[in-house]
C-alpha cells in the first residue's frame, strides 16, 4: 500500500473498468476520491461502493466538453479545497461498437473524432484544467495517464482470430492505437513544461484486463503474455497508487507498462 495521506485524487472514467478498481485502491490509501464519469449515476453508484463517505463522491463530467471539465475542477475544489492528484483515464469506444471496431478500409471519420473527441482531446481539458488548478495550490501534484501497450507496439492481430467480446468479434482499430500513442507523447511533454512546477506526469501502460472477452481470446492473449494471463484490474490500479504516492516522487516523463511482458518481446 502507498500511503496518499489525505491526498485528493481525481479519477476520470471512474465507474470504468479499472477506473473503479484505482477509486477503490486510491481511498484505500487514505486519499479523498472524485469518481469522474460522463454517466452521473454510475459516479455516485461507483463511490458509493467504495466508500458511503464523504471522502469519496460521484461527479459527472463529460471530458471532451471543456465547460463540463470546468464544472468538475469546481465542484471538487468546492468540496475538497484541492486537487492534488489525477488520473486521467477516460476513454470512449463511441455509441457504436460495431463501427468502433469496423476494418479500417471502411472506418467512418465520425467514429474516428467521436473516439479521438475523448481519448486524446478529453486527456488535453482534463489535464489543462487540472494542472492550472495544481499550478495555483503551488505545491505541484502527480499526473497519470492511461494509455495502451497499442500506444507503444503493434497490435498482435492473431490473438483475435475467432475472438468475441460481449458477442462482437473484437479487434483493436487504428483509431485506438493513434489515440494512446497521442497520450504517451502527451504525457512526455507535459512532464518537461511543468517539471519545474513540481507536477509529475507519467502514463500507466496497460496491457489486455480481463473484462467479458470470450474463452478463445483469453487463451489465445495468455499464450502471448510472457506472464501467461491478461491483467488484473487490480494490478493497474496499484500501478497508479505508486506513481500518485510520494514513493514515486523522483519518477515524471516515464511509462509505466503493466503487460506481463508483452511490450519485451
Amino acid at each position: 500500500m502507498f500511503v496518499l495521506g489525505k491526498k485528493v485524487a481525481v479519477v476520470t472514467g471512474g465507474a470504468g473498468i479499472i477506473g473503479q478498481s484505482v477509486c477503490r485502491v486510491l481511498a484505500e490509501c487514505g486519499a479523498k476520491v472524485a469518481v469522474v464519469d460522463i454517466d452521473a449515476k454510475a459516479a455516485r453508484d461507483a463511490a458509493a461502493k467504495i466508500a458511503p463517505a464523504v471522502d469519496v463522491i460521484g461527479v459527472a463530467c463529460d471530458v471532451a466538453d471543456p465547460k463540463s471539465v470546468e464544472n468538475m475542477v469546481g465542484e471538487v475544489v468546492s468540496r475538497f479545497g484541492r486537487i492534488d492528484v489525477l488520473h486521467n483515464n477516460a476513454a470512449t469506444k463511441g455509441a457504436d461498437l460495431a463501427k468502433f471496431l469496423a476494418p479500417f478500409e471502411s472506418y467512418t471519420i465520425d467514429t474516428w473524432k467521436d473516439v479521438m473527441s475523448v481519448n486524446i482531446d478529453g486527456m488535453f481539458l482534463v489535464a489543462q484544467a487540472v494542472g492550472r488548478q495544481m499550478l495555483l495550490q503551488g505545491e505541484g501534484g502527480s499526473i497519470i495517464q492511461t494509455a495502451s501497450i497499442y500506444g507503444v507496439v503493434a497490435p498482435d492481430f492473431s490473438i483475435y482470430e475467432g475472438s468475441s467480446y460481449c458477442g462482437q468479434p473484437i479487434t483493436t482499430p487504428a483509431v485506438y492505437a493513434a489515440s494512446k500513442a497521442a497520450v504517451i507523447g502527451l504525457s512526455r511533454y507535459l512532464s518537461v513544461y511543468w517539471g519545474p512546477k513540481g507536477i509529475r506526469v507519467n502514463t500507466v501502460v496497460p496491457g489486455g484486463v480481463e473484462s467479458g472477452q470470450n474463452d478463445e481470446f483469453l487463451k489465445r492473449y495468455g499464450e502471448r503474455a510472457p506472464l501467461g494471463r491478461m491483467a488484473r484490474r487490480e494490478e493497474i490500479a496499484n500501478a497508479v497508487a505508486f506513481l500518485a504516492s510520494d514513493t514515486s516522487s523522483y519518477i515524471t516523463g516515464q511509462e509505466i507498462a503493466v503487460d506481463g511482458g508483452w511490450t519485451a518481446k
